[in-house]
């Protein structure tokens, strides 16, 4: 394994390493960014440390063969990605009106992510090698997709990705393990069906797996629907989740049950491969990718998130148990940076899918898996008291990397949890203030997303009071501080349940309790593997499986989202245009 070397894109590459072929062929739907927040990066280093020779081709021309045959045909298999974000996320906004610039393209412009990416790249294979090698998809765009699931963008009950592919096996969740199991699989000859963490299509039913709702079941009836979700959201903890089987048509989509999570010392074994934390040289002459603005000198100290927001898909994807890497290896990632000839000694951010949630699991969950039954480690009355939060690790793990020779500066610009910084009675107010005097820069991120209290139970999110009280802390310690810095406030409009009383009222709690005037707000969008698109489409709480109200017209969506950024002066702050953030639309 080289070490100044990207993975290979062009035939000239893969015979510079004295190769005559590739095991794998990677193909994404962003450009080559060999680095550890980018998904087809990863995958392609973990094969390549079990021996595999892979290649990745980013963003291929789905209309010739130009860049399908590049790499050649690969020995053991193709790896299908949409990208780091689902493509129909990337490519539309909530209105469904399209993007023209993409941050993981080369020169920003949004012209080289096909829509259903993960369909229209295994469609490409297919069209220019016949009877190939295993084409496997993977990613968050498909592992979203992997049972029947609500399409935003069609307005329907879509079926398993793989019946809508061509491809033959699926990765789903971060499938680390997985990964090495296929390759190893496939190598040796050996049928890969049995693989924890992969789905495949079947003539026959696995009888010991759970039997969920079929296809049609969830076209005719809704509340199957529901019934569905519940099942596919309760069995992704790898410490007791069963195989789910479902019907599609006359055959059967078959989910084995999730792959182990990495250790700590797994963690920190993927995050010390070489990367080049760079764009390939092939991409470079189409212009930069503003992406790496933000990730090239950032620090990813853990996966997963057991906030279980309604709406983000991160829980279903990633977990909701949390792997931290060691404070040894992030503190080596951090001197590293600093032998990088443009590291100008700034770390863009230290975190993770929630920053403050770093260092700490509830015992329970770790022996046990997750709680299922709706019973949440946090929800929109309350932390669960079997989750001691302690901010203390994080709090040293912050100070040892101010401490590096070379770093000047180190940001946290993840979001936080504010609720958790409140609910740490020993070392939450440490921690905040750890982040006020060093770690943020003129603002810092949280996420309320509303605050009434109907839609947020149907956000899963905590009550406001618990913002008010953290604003407060946070103000006080800025003053203590002599610093003028404010709180980025993210929030949503049209979210199922939210009526246009509801924004009403969001505005006069921003106005009178936060001071501010949202300038930005976010206009739900429902994407796969949510629980709040679940509510959108059925237009009932899942929970309970009563009617809610679900605003659908794109007018008056907008006009939720107008509600509460329409300009309002107010005494004392109608000249401090500082204070005014929201959420980017």
């Amino acid at each position: 394994m080289n070490k100044n070397e990207f993975l290979p894109t062009t035939m000239e590459e893969v015979r510079k390493r004295g190769w005559k072929e590739l095991d794998v062929v990677l193909i994404s739907g962003d450009a080559y960014i060999d680095s550890p927040f980018m998904g087809i990066a990863v995958v392609g280093r973990i094969l390549e440390s079990v021996g595999l020779r892979v290649g990745i081709i980013g963003q291929p021309d789905i209309n010739s063969d130009v860049d399908i045959k590049r790499l050649g045909e690969p020995k053991l298999f193709w790896g299908v990605s949409g990208g780091s974000i689902d493509s129909m996320v990337s490519n539309y906004t909530a209105t469904k009106k399209f993007r023209n610039s993409d941050d993981y393209t080369p020169g920003g412009k949004n012209n080289k992510r096909p829509d259903r990416a993960t369909i229209a790249y295994t469609n490409l294979i297919r069209r220019f090698y016949k009877n190939t090698v295993p084409i496997v998809l993977g990613g968050i765009e498909a592992s979203l997709r992997r049972l029947t699931h609500y399409d935003y963008w069609s307005n329907k009950l879509r079926k398993p990705i793989l019946f809508d592919t061509k491809a033959d096996y699926m990765i789903y969740g971060m499938g680390e393990q997985a990964i090495i199991d296929l390759g190893n699989y496939l190598k040796e000859g050996k049928d890969p069906r049995t693989i924890r963490g992969l789905c495949y299509i079947s003539k026959e039913p696995v009888e010991e797996f759970l039997q969920i709702p079929s296809h049609d079941e969830c076209l005719k009836e809704k509340e199957k629907y529901i019934d569905l979700f519940k099942v596919f959201y309760d069995n992704n903890d790898p410490v007791y989740s069963k195989g789910l089987c479902q019907k599609v048509d006359s055959r059967y989509l078959i989910q084995n049950p999730p792959c182990d999570y990495l250790e700590e010392d797994g963690m920190d074994k993927i995050a010390s491969f070489p990367y080049q934390r760079d764009l390939h040289p092939y991409h470079k002459k189409d212009g930069n990718v503003k992406c790496l603005e933000t990730i090239k000198f950032s620090i990813m100290t853990h996966h997963g998130c057991w906030g279980e927001c309604n709406f983000c898909a991160i829980a279903v994807h990633q977990g909701r148990t949390i792997r931290t890497r060691s404070e040894k290896n992030i503190i080596q990632e951090a001197k590293d940076f600093t032998k990088i000839k443009d590291f100008k000694g700034i770390i863009s951010d230290v975190g993770g899918p929630t920053a403050n949630m770093y260092g700490y699991e509830c015992k329970k969950k770790l022996k046990k898996g997750t709680c299922v039954d709706n019973y949440r480690c946090v929800d929109d009355k309350r932390l669960c008291k079997a989750m001691k939060v302690d901010h203390s690790r994080n709090i040293q793990l912050l100070r040892d990397i101010r401490e590096v020779p070379g770093v000047k500066k180190a940001f946290v610009a993840s979001g936080v949890r504010y609720d958790l910084i409140t609910a740490d009675k020993k070392h939450g107010y440490e921690y905040l203030k750890e982040m006020v005097n060093h770690h943020i820069s003129g603002q810092m991120k949280v996420a309320p997303e509303h605050t009434s209290d109907e839609v947020l139970y149907h956000m899963g999110k905590p009550g406001k009071q618990t913002l008010i009280d953290f604003k407060k802390m946070y103000d006080t310690l800025n003053k203590e501080a002599g610093k003028k810095q404010f709180l980025t406030y993210y929030l949503i409009a049209a979210h199922p349940g939210c009526e246009d009383k509801h924004m009403h009222d969001l505005k006069n709690f921003t106005t009178h309790e936060l001071k501010m005037n949202p300038e930005q707000a976010q206009v739900f969008t429902p994407t796969p593997g949510t629980y709040s698109s679940v509510m959108y489409y059925t237009e009932m709480d899942p929970f309970t499986k009563k009617k809610i109200f679900v605003e659908k017209d794109t007018k008056r969506k907008e006009k939720q989202k107008d509600i509460v950024i329409k300009k309002q002066n107010f005494r004392g702050n109608h000249k401090k245009k500082a204070h005014s953030y929201g959420m980017q639309g």
